[in-house]
């Protein structure tokens, strides 16, 4: 038997955040970079370099390799300075963002990337919107310092505008661009310099703690020196000292300077990481706030991917801890399905390596192999039958219409694309008469991914032909009469999602808005989080 003691040391321990950025802001590099400082893999892969085979360790997907972009999440465990690190790289690309934001509900906190050339761009700030509505704390990271960009100074102002946060810088670049040569370090009150190096960790580290000390000018020319002094000055009166109770709570970003991908300023982020981000947090239920301390085990599933080892045909529920201690063999209660399950292979991941764990605590993101039983949203516990909130699916903006070009190959198309949609990469319509399966994405290239992987992984051929609709609306009612009115009216545009619910697919906003005014005892919600009203 664990002790209480060993139990909220080990959850204390954790520390689970997202890296989320606008796609080219060198998210992916920046996981790699804090896998190397964690000892966690060697050398890092450059994502685009074609000259280095390997490709970014948290890229996995046949197609990420492909394209070099992250279009999964993946999660990644290791130790550092006496923590826990539990890194989830969400994707960049806005196609994917329903995923980032399902992701952010299992974390507890996000180190923010932004591209110092572009700053703050359209997906920047709708993940900051959703950070911000869960009051989640952010820590941004400036990259590309190395190249030239925007000004420093301007970029905070740009950041506080835009994201609608205060910030307050912990580091500080020395120079831009070509003269780019490091890091102040504002919080420890050191000055890091390093040689560049893409792919291993330099050990060539200046220490200064007192920017008066004439080695500086010596060390990085007079005029850089005096600059660093006269803008370092600025910053301690303009801005407030940081303080960690308003960057948990939500309300100030602390931020970082640097570039990933030579490694300047990513130890220091790292470091300061450990020491202020917050342990694992409590979440809410539909009963109750369940807290990590609490010795009852409970947990969510967040995400699941199929074919995660595409010789195996596997597929993996990523499930986050909320509380207690979870145990390898245990009987669990799957709440929706009202039955007990018992997980002998429980996984920890480092990417696409995984290794099978005996127990993991709140904070901690495992893995559980799944034969089909889970869905996204879905909660175990010890026996208490409690469902976590968390985000809902949105009304997609592009529909398609999955065609199967095979009929012999019927049973693989509908097992693939039903499980593609329990992963969550894009939602799932199906018209009578003739069955006929409408998928519903935020962007063009779910497609190009979905389809991929229905032709690779299982073999079924077949191809999107696009469909004119607006939106999709889930239908409520408080009148069976109207309700059996619209059905009749409106047949050819409905359709049900894969829970079977009621959905009204509208052509334009103003049939929609018909709609509305024609059946006024119906409800049209353009996102799932409604409870279906029990006849």
């Amino acid at each position: 038997m664990y002790s209480l003691m060993r139990f909220t040391e080990a959850t204390e321990k954790r520390r689970t955040f997202g890296i989320i950025s606008h796609p080219d802001a060198g998210k992916t590099t920046m996981t790699e970079k804090l896998l190397l400082f964690g000892g966690a893999i060697q050398t890092a892969g450059a994502v685009k370099n074609n000259k280095i085979k390997k490709s970014a360790t948290s890229d996995f997907m046949e197609i990420e390799k492909q394209r070099g972009i992250s279009v999964a999440t993946s999660v990644m465990a290791f130790a550092y300075n006496g923590k826990q690190i539990n890194i989830l790289d969400t994707p960049g690309h806005k196609d994917f963002a329903e995923d980032t934001f399902r992701t952010l509900t299992a974390v507890d906190s996000v180190i923010l990337v932004i591209d110092c050339a572009n700053g703050v761009e359209a997906q920047t700030a709708r993940l900051m919107e959703v950070c911000r509505m869960r009051k989640t704390p952010v820590i941004i990271f400036i990259n590309k310092m190395d190249r030239d960009g925007k000004e420093a100074f301007d970029l905070l102002d740009e950041l506080e505008d835009k994201l609608d946060i205060k910030v307050r810088p912990l580091t500080w670049p020395i120079g831009m661009g070509d003269r780019f040569q490091g890091v102040y370090n504002i919080y420890q009150k050191g000055l890091n310099l390093f040689a560049a190096n893409k792919t291993k960790i330099s050990e060539e580290v200046v220490s200064i703690s007192n920017l008066a000390d004439p080695t500086l000018d010596q060390i990085i020319g007079e005029n850089p020196a005096n600059e660093l002094r006269e803008e370092i000055d600025t910053v301690e009166g303009v801005y407030d000292p940081f303080d960690r109770n308003s960057y948990l709570a939500g309300d100030v970003a602390p931020v970082f300077f640097g570039s990933a991908v030579n490694n300047f300023g990513v130890k220091e982020l790292l470091d300061t990481f450990c020491e202020i981000s917050p342990s694992p947090q409590g979440r809410e239920s539909d009963t109750r706030m369940v807290e990590p301390e609490d010795d009852r085990f409970s947990g969510f599933v967040f995400k699941i991917h199929a074919n995660l080892d595409p010789k195996h045909r596997d597929r993996i529920a990523f499930l986050r801890i909320v509380s207690g201690r979870f145990e390898r063999n245990k009987f669990y209660h799957h709440v929706r399905l009202n039955k007990d399950m018992k997980f002998p292979n429980p996984t920890s991941f480092m990417a696409q390596d995984k290794s099978v764990i005996d127990d993991a605590y709140p904070g901690d993101v495992i893995g559980l192999y799944d034969t089909g039983s889970f869905k996204i949203g879905d909660t175990l516990t010890t026996g208490e039958k409690m469902l976590f909130k968390g985000i809902p699916s949105f009304s997609p903006e592009i529909f398609q219409e999955l065609e199967n070009l095979d009929p012999l190959k019927s049973k693989q198309l509908e097992k693939g694309i039903r499980q593609l949609i329990d992963e969550g990469v894009a939602q799932l319509f199906i018209q009578q008469p003739g069955n006929r399966k409408i998928v519903g994405t935020v962007g063009q290239l779910q497609f190009e991914v979905i389809n991929y992987r229905l032709i690779h992984e299982y073999g079924a051929n077949c191809r999107f032909v696009p469909r004119n609709y607006f939106k999709a609306c889930w239908i409520t009612s408080t009148s069976a009469e109207q309700l059996a009115n619209f059905k009749r009216a409106k047949s050819n545009y409905l359709a049900l999602d894969k829970d079977e619910n009621l959905v009204f697919l509208a052509e334009t906003p103003f049939l929609l808005q018909m709609a509305e005014q024609d059946y006024p005892e119906l409800t049209f919600h353009q996102t799932s989080a409604f409870k279906l009203e029990t006849e």
